[in-house]
């Protein structure tokens, strides 16, 4: 009756980029809280950073999977 049905390539796709998406913003969240701090640890914001820039481009790879410039 109420078989599971299987998400296709797309909504994985889909899934995953809502979820980059809210861990970038918890990051950029994080990164502005240390940032101000009264002593900012210098090496956790690089490595925030670091994970902020990682999930844009995979966000943008993802984006890019599933909407793709199509030039006339």
């Amino acid at each position: 009756m109420n078989a599971p049905q299987e998400m296709t390539h797309e909504d994985v796709l889909r899934a995953r980029l809502t979820v980059l998406k809210r861990e970038h913003r918890d990051l950029d969240d994080a990164i502005t809280a240390l940032e101000d701090s009264l002593k900012p640890d210098q090496l956790t914001l690089r490595r925030l950073k670091k994970r902020k820039l990682f999930l844009k481009d995979e966000i943008s790879r993802i984006e890019d999977e599933l909407y793709p410039d199509i030039i006339a």
